[in-house]
């Protein structure tokens, strides 16, 4: 188990340094100055040099990207552009927004998936599991942003739910959450007619096993099997899956939170990419990297720990 971790770890942090790579040197080479993005077409060539100079825009890429990277490490993630101010400071201010969402989204997941998947898997092929089916197919096949912009129109504008204007965790813990239920379900429906599917497929699986019939021939009944031995088992996949969908989460983030004005890192790496800010793109990127990868470690912890059959080499 430990060197199967240190493995892993290793894993991690060579993907993490392959990302840091390509995100530096993609915004290197990109068409587009971010010196006439922030100055503007009328800067002097003593202005622009004062800031090529000023940034280290004028060192080499593989100069530059030591550099950035030696200072990444320590929690340094430069200066912005545009605001000229720490590129951690912008981050913590809108990271905390995109966490509320990504926090809703799980739960709305949950309380949304793991019903549905016992109902559906209790009575296989029956109208509540033929109902279901559909809905999670028809789910899973509409985008983020599809459903985030469909929501809107029925809740908003045709139900009048909410106002579709954020509202910031200032004006109350309450109405915060209120209005990020619709963003995270635009996030959440999607994974949850998956976990729905996953969970479904993985009980049914589990019932034909020989266990469930010794369980049966004991006088459990079905119901009765199904919590006492077959639900333990059968979450194995889900958990798994679950941990490693808290990295999609974030990244769904991105295109829902344009679509309700939500001011999270979705809309400043947006926003970033439109104005040339670098340092904010690159710390957003390798940020994000990093909650994906770290999730994609932590559900294979978790496999290794709910099955001990696994080899674990």
């Amino acid at each position: 188990m430990g060197k199967a971790l240190l493995k892993r770890l290793a894993l991690l942090l060579g993907t993490l340094l392959l990302v840091s790579v390509l995100a530096f040197t993609a915004f290197s080479v990109i068409p587009g100055d971010p010196t006439q993005a922030v100055l503007g077409m009328e800067a002097t060539d003593q202005q622009i040099a004062a800031f090529r100079a000023k940034h280290g825009l004028d060192l080499p890429v593989w100069e530059r990207y030591g550099r950035w990277l030696s200072a990444f490490v320590r929690g340094d993630f430069g200066q912005s552009f545009k605001y000229d101010k720490p590129v951690a400071e912008l981050v913590i201010s809108q990271i905390q927004v995109t966490l509320m969402l990504a926090t809703v989204s799980f739960a709305l997941i949950l309380a949304i998936s793991l019903p549905l998947g016992l109902i559906a898997a209790r009575r296989p092929g029956g109208i509540v599991d033929r109902a279901v089916t559909v809905l999670t197919q028809v789910t899973m096949s509409v985008p983020n942003f599809i459903m985030g912009i469909g929501l809107m129109f029925v809740f908003a504008l045709v139900l009048k739910w909410f106002r579709p204007e954020y509202v910031s965790l200032e004006q109350g813990l309450g109405p915060h959450l209120a209005f990020l239920v619709y963003p995270a379900l635009a996030i959440a429906l999607p994974k949850s007619a998956m976990t729905v599917k996953l969970l479904r497929g993985s009980i049914l699986g589990e019932l034909d096993q020989d266990y469930i019939r010794t369980a049966y021939s004991k006088g459990n009944s079905r119901g009765s099997a199904l919590r006492r031995h077959v639900l333990r088992n059968a979450m194995i996949p889900v958990v798994t899956f679950l941990a490693m969908a808290i990295g999609d989460i974030m990244a769904g983030s991105i295109v829902v939170e344009q679509v309700f004005g939500i001011p999270g890192l979705g809309r400043m790496l947006i926003s970033s990419i439109g104005n040339r800010d670098y340092p904010v793109v690159q710390a957003i990127v390798v940020l994000l990297a990093a909650v994906v990868v770290g999730c994609n470690f932590l559900a294979d912890l978790l496999y290794r720990v709910m099955d001990p059959r696994i080899e674990r080499t």
